[in-house]
């Protein structure tokens, strides 16, 4: 399927993930959740021979390209000062990632490419479940693996992420 006949069918899951990032955004934040839906339809519909195997692929890709927009954006806005606080990240009934602090987003990316090396799935089903807004068994299925597995990993990974997000700010 093409971007162009995908994006009506997804199109309110993804404007509605865009507001719950951008919900309890600083004040002078100015990204918007059409802006950033429209610029993850941009990112998708330029790929060039992409294979769409459906509804939730797409979804996950777009909340994919949602986060590397927010990553650019949180670079762009970041303070010449360090983090004077402890990282913390806001996290959803259904995973999703608060944006409040652009370090917070910063950290978990870092933090998710440090996974990425270690365990390249685990690091999707972060994406997926901060940056997709998805459930477990939305995952599971995704994945083609069973819910029992994703909440087992989940539990590693909440471990690790807080660990990891720890050390880093200890280390800055």
């Amino acid at each position: 399927m093409t971007p162009n006949r995908l994006m009506p069918l997804v199109y309110d899951e993804l404007r509605a993930l865009a507001r719950a990032y951008l919900r309890g955004a600083a004040p002078d934040y100015t990204l918007q959740p059409t802006v950033l839906v429209h610029e993850a339809y941009l990112k998708l519909a330029n790929q060039e021979h992409a294979d769409w195997k459906g509804r939730t692929h797409f979804l996950a890709v777009g909340a994919r390209a949602m986060r590397q927009i927010l990553v650019d954006y949180a670079r762009n806005r970041k303070r010449k000062k360090r983090w004077g606080g402890c990282i913390r990240l806001d996290v959803g009934e259904r995973g999703i990632l608060s944006t409040r602090e652009p370090d917070n987003v910063l950290a978990l990316d870092e933090a998710l490419k440090k996974l990425a090396i270690k365990d390249s799935q685990k690091a999707l089903i972060v994406e997926l479940r901060f940056f997709g807004g998805l459930n477990v068994q939305e995952v599971a299925e995704l994945l083609g693996c069973s819910k029992r597995k994703v909440e087992q990993d989940w539990t590693f990974i909440r471990a690790w992420l807080r660990r990891e997000l720890s050390q880093n700010h200890e280390g800055t």
